[in-house]
């Protein structure tokens, strides 16, 4: 029997629940994916938290990142998505990977940055281009961190240039959409499954203490 693998959605919207947002809705069609594959998944609407800037894994009083990063900490699979504004990523969206540079200074007992051997996605939605745009930069990010990406690791959807239909409005999912992400997940979870049996090397300076 497959043990079950745990996965975050960090939905970067630029609306606090209970407002309805295309970035919650395409970041749990990611999870129920992944749920076939034995994954268990939460979402988190980062902005209903009070994030604050920095670098740091804590930046003091009030800060939320703390608790957030300890999900995190506990995922399998990160699920990062966001709208399209100016064909970039939300301003929540890079909060969020600022916050997780902080990973970079958190090493394990051989010296692997903490979140060696977890695997990230991400799920972009807009209805204007940029998600190639975005999907570039996020994964620039968090590989930089010590996320692993899978093949074809990122789903999206853009509206028809200069019209103003969400995702959110769509009567039903696109086709090549919802096949999107049911690679996104497939492979997420095939590669998490890969890690979680035979992490990273640790670092040879480590090895040498």
């Amino acid at each position: 029997m497959t043990t079950p693998l745990r996965a975050l959605a960090l939905v970067c919207s630029l609306k606090p629940s209970p407002a309805p947002s295309s970035s919650d809705l395409i970041a749990r069609q990611v999870l129920e994916q992944l749920a076939q594959h034995d994954v268990v998944g939460e979402v988190v609407r980062v902005l209903d938290h009070d994030v604050k800037p920095g670098v740091e894994k804590d930046m003091g009083a009030g800060d939320a990142w703390p608790a957030i990063r300890e999900k995190v900490l506990a995922a399998d699979v990160l699920v990062i998505a966001t709208p399209t504004w100016m064909g970039q990523a939300s301003s929540v969206c890079m909060r969020v990977l600022e916050r997780l540079d902080a990973e970079l200074s958190e090493k394990d007992d051989q010296g692997r940055p903490s979140v060696f051997g977890k695997v990230a996605v991400c799920a972009i939605v807009g209805n204007e281009d940029g998600a190639h745009h975005i999907a570039s930069q996020v994964f620039q990010a968090l590989n930089d961190v010590g996320f692993s990406i899978p093949a074809q690791g990122s789903t999206y959807w853009n509206g028809e240039a200069m019209h103003g239909t969400d995702y959110l409005d769509l009567d039903e999912t696109p086709e090549v959409t919802a096949g999107t992400n049911a690679t996104v997940a497939a492979n997420a979870a095939h590669l998490a499954r890969l890690l979680q049996g035979a992490n990273y090397p640790g670092s040879a300076a480590e090895e040498r203490a």
